[in-house]
């Protein structure tokens, strides 16, 4: 992926947000007209990744994705009102986010990060949760004045995905407490839909324990800006005890983890 014009995209779609949030009310639950906003974001965002072929088109990584996302679709897709679709785009930084108007972007290097199928299975269900929430365009409605600070930051620390990820991390560090709690309930809501889909969801507690050990210059985002894997480990199991019902089939030792089974040679995951 050419990094210069994935940060390129990225800028031009939080002026699009911040231009739509100009035109709205801060705050309250999403409206008609968000929903429409959503979706032209998440169209021109689109667009500009497709126009500069940093979507990967063709790679063995789909048939690995494609039977998690279908499972993970038919849950949370009645309760979004935009098409959802996952798409796989290249990067050797691992990561995965929602983008409005409802696509995931999965970085194929993710699927050499995580362990296992639930490892994969939840970050997926955790960022198709940020969608359920509405949690981009909440989040710069809310924080316009951040947007504004992130890009005049990108003057002193140049175009690069480097910064992209610095940007996003000084902008929510401005705005910690509401983006943590963001983080927090799409940690629980994404374990809701990923029990409902029948996949197990303790594979973000083991990402998260996994994360403890590794060593990253520049974690996933998920993961990035929030260091206290503690305590969303300890939220995700108060959830899991409190909900028998719907978690209580479900194994939490990671020896019975699903082997994700991936092509050996980075070179052969993708063909754009």
């Amino acid at each position: 992926m050419n990094a210069k014009k994935w940060f390129v995209a990225l800028v031009q779609c939080f002026l699009i947000v911040v231009t739509a949030a100009a035109l709205t009310t801060a705050g309250g639950p999403a409206s008609a007209d968000d929903a429409s906003d959503e979706a032209q974001m998440g169209a021109q965002l689109f667009e500009q990744l497709k126009g500069q072929g940093e979507i990967v088109k063709s790679s063995p990584l789909y048939d690995v994705l494609n039977p998690l996302a279908d499972q993970i679709t038919k849950v949370v897709q009645p309760m979004y009102p935009s098409k959802i679709h996952f798409y796989i785009v290249h990067e050797k930084q691992p990561n995965a986010f929602a983008a409005p108007g409802g696509n995931i972007y999965v970085v194929d290097s993710l699927f050499y990060f995580v362990k296992n199928k639930e490892e994969l299975t939840g970050t997926l269900c955790h960022e198709t949760s940020h969608l359920l929430h509405h949690d981009s365009l909440d989040l710069m409605k809310r924080n316009q004045a951040i947007v504004d600070r992130a890009v005049a930051a990108t003057i002193l620390l140049g175009p690069s995905i480097g910064t992209a990820l610095a940007v996003t991390t000084i902008g929510r560090l401005q705005s910690l407490s509401y983006s943590r709690d963001a983080e927090e309930k799409a940690d629980l809501t994404g374990a809701d839909n990923c029990a409902k889909a029948g996949l197990n969801p303790w594979g973000l507690v083991w990402l998260f324990q996994d994360f403890s050990n590794a060593n990253l210059k520049t974690p996933p985002e998920m993961l990035s800006d929030h260091p206290n894997d503690a305590h969303r480990i300890e939220a995700l199991e108060a959830h899991f005890r409190a909900n028998p019902a719907l978690f209580g089939e479900f194994s939490s030792d990671p020896k019975t983890a699903t082997p994700l089974v991936l092509p050996k040679s980075e070179d052969e995951v993708f063909l754009r």
